[in-house]
């Protein structure tokens, strides 16, 4: 008999990520609202493309804030003479690839910073932006504990995410909880520059399939695509679909959807956001380290976002926190463990898996 792992589960609540979970839609439409046949799409094939969406102004903001992020990476790299060079000459799409190129590892720490910026926040709780939430999670809505800025800088393993489900990272709990995820791209995101691509329907039988840990020499974990044509129903090569976003759209998933990032090949960095969000009732799945914020309710009307409190929680270094050298960690430390380490089998080892603590204990069924 073949070994389990926690994260292998029989039971599946296809009805929470089909078309019987999509809400009754209103009869006049608010501001920023999709239209029927959009709404539908999301609940049949798992994903929708929203191509102009944001103004201008609220992407170009979040873009003045990376510029922000990336200086003062470079900053306290130069200042401990980590790299020799500002590179204050470059843009915002080439600057921090010559960062990396002198400091490689740069761009991981860009992403352990988690910094949500003024910027990242508006867009997050915009008001068009909460009322699409609306149409497919209903009117009380919270933001998922997990959202992330992507350093997708050219040729660069560490930001190439091969083919998995966003809730093989999370525990079991959010395998029965509809997910709401916007993946938001900071200039034109196509094939070249390393754009998504999803597996359309993957999502219809609630199920999750086998993955493992790592892929390459990253913290990623990876889908099996033979156990996903079986458990899934669907044809890996026949169902993948590519995803082009233009600057100012963007892409909407679920949590079970199969997909994955493609490699950038291109000679600029193509930076994204993902943003997520559910209903608070349900558990967020990330093993107790952080909860999420509210960001509307009908219940209860949020008067005021509560980004103070829940910036106080930094995941990155709750996820430390199971390292056996956590006693050891600055920030220039480019290794990144997590939970979900232990939740697949472990079929290849590299310095991020090996940082992490062989005894430690992890529920996977804790909010």
């Amino acid at each position: 008999m073949a070994p389990t792992y926690p994260g292998f589960s029989d039971i599946a609540y296809p009805e929470v990520f089909d078309i019987r979970a999509m809400p009754e839609q209103p009869k006049v439409l608010k501001d920023g609202q999709l239209k029927d046949d959009l709404v539908r799409q999301f609940f049949e094939k798992g994903w929708v493309i929203v191509p102009e969406f944001f103004k201008k102004e609220e992407l170009d903001a979040c873009r003045r804030d990376v510029e922000v992020l990336v200086d003062n990476v470079a900053n306290v790299l130069f200042e401990n003479g980590k790299i020799q060079d500002l590179y204050k000459d470059k843009g915002l799409f080439e600057r921090l690839t010559y960062i990396e190129a002198d400091f490689p590892g740069a761009n991981i720490i860009m992403h352990k910073e988690g910094k949500l910026t003024k910027a990242f926040q508006d867009l997050w709780s915009n008001d068009r932006l909460l009322n699409v939430a609306e149409q497919i999670i209903g009117p009380e809505i919270m933001g998922h504990p997990v959202w992330n800025l992507r350093t997708k800088t050219p040729q660069n393993e560490a930001s190439t995410v091969p083919w998995h489900q966003d809730s093989a990272y999370l525990d079991n709990d959010s395998y029965k909880v509809l997910q709401l995820g916007a993946w938001i791209p900071l200039l034109d995101a196509n094939e070249q520059n390393g754009c998504m691509e999803v597996i359309s329907g993957g999502h219809r039988t609630g199920k999750m399939a086998r993955h493992t840990c790592c892929w390459g020499n990253t913290w990623y974990v990876v889908m099996d695509e033979k156990d996903a044509e079986e458990k899934l129903q669907v044809d890996m090569e026949n169902d993948k679909v590519l995803c082009p976003v233009p600057y100012g759209g963007m892409l909407l998933t679920n949590n079970m959807i199969p997909h994955r990032s493609l490699n950038n090949v291109s000679n600029e960095i193509r930076w994204s956001l993902d943003l997520r969000w559910q209903r608070p009732e349900n558990p967020v799945g990330f093993y107790g380290l952080k909860e999420g914020v509210m960001m509307r309710s009908k219940k209860n009307p949020v008067t005021q976002i509560n980004w103070e409190g829940f910036n106080k929680v930094d995941r990155h270094n709750e996820q430390d926190s199971i390292r056996k050298d956590k006693d050891q960690l600055d920030r220039f430390d480019t290794v990144i463990v997590g939970p979900w380490m232990k939740k697949w089998e472990m079929t290849h080892t590299n310095r991020h898996t090996e940082r992490l603590t062989e005894n430690v204990e992890v529920s996977w069924h804790k909010t």
